[in-house]
């Protein structure tokens, strides 16, 4: 019997690491092609030409390094995503923190309603920001697309703050409050340095959506705070498709977000891990 149960945890073991190599080479596949074809002359990518090392050039990263559009794209998108990540982890944890904590009618459907506006389609809501930034003036400012992404960013930051904060002990802010703490204090002094997985955690993934993201500003942005996306999707334009210039940029997009992930990602694991344990 014994030998048996060993057999099947071993099969199980066996057929998850299979899964999970299957699902990261899927994931992979696309980076992989868009990498190699960075280094890639058009007409090679286009004829469809298996790869050789002889094929290698880097043309395309000295054309996109090269063109000042996309670096101040780029700058705009590292501004955007680190100003957006920030007003969303302190106003979704503030936020968190008040739900978690304090007990009032209509707690639960007030939850429920950022969830809910979390789940809304971007173009349901895009004509409304772009009418009310314009008249604010604000459209087509750093200020207002930061403004934009952390819209959709709170809500997720709300979601993923609930279980550290509920799951932060009482006592902590009684012994707070009986050294003199205020409200504040209590949220500052005590609950963010215990949250701190979880805020990590929160402030990635909220700038990788901002990073990522393009609607938003597609119709929100114009020239002075045109995003990377933007950027990399006009450089299908014109007479000719560069796709070499698309990949090269496309791998460049990268650079930030593997680094950002790379810095965080002791506290990144150790914050998704005690989320499953608390949740």
């Amino acid at each position: 019997m014994m030998n048996n149960q060993k057999t099947r945890r071993l099969a199980l073991n066996v057929l998850i690491a299979i899964t999970a190599f299957v699902v990261l080479l899927l994931e992979l596949y696309p980076i992989g092609i868009t990498l190699l074809n960075g280094f890639r002359r058009d007409v090679i990518i286009l004829s469809g030409k298996p790869f050789e090392l002889g094929q290698l050039t880097f043309r395309s990263y000295q054309l996109v390094l090269g063109n000042r559009q996309f670096l101040a794209a780029m700058r705009n998108s590292l501004v955007i995503g680190l100003a957006s990540t920030a007003i969303s982890v302190l106003a979704g944890a503030m936020a968190s923190y008040g739900i978690s904590r304090f007990h009032f009618r209509g707690r639960n459907a007030l939850a429920y309603s950022f969830l809910v506006f979390r789940m809304l389609p971007q173009v349901s809501l895009v004509i409304s920001l772009y009418i009310m930034f314009r008249t604010l003036g604000i459209r087509d400012t750093i200020f207002g697309i930061s403004l934009a992404h952390a819209s959709f960013n709170v809500p997720y930051v709300i979601w993923m703050l609930l279980p550290f904060f509920a799951a932060v002990d009482r006592s902590y802010e009684e012994a707070a409050e009986v050294d003199g703490c205020s409200r504040f204090g209590i949220f500052f002094r005590v609950f963010l340095p215990i949250a701190a997985p979880g805020l990590v955690v929160s402030a990635v993934f909220a700038f990788i959506n901002s990073w990522n993201e393009f609607l938003y500003a597609l119709i929100l942005t114009g020239v002075n705070a045109k995003t990377a996306t933007i950027a990399v999707n006009g450089l299908l334009g014109g007479d000719s498709l560069t796709w070499g210039q698309v990949c090269a940029a496309g791998t460049i997009m990268l650079v930030p977000v593997f680094v950002f992930t790379v810095a965080m990602q002791r506290f990144l694991i150790r914050g998704i891990s005690a989320g499953g344990v608390k949740g």
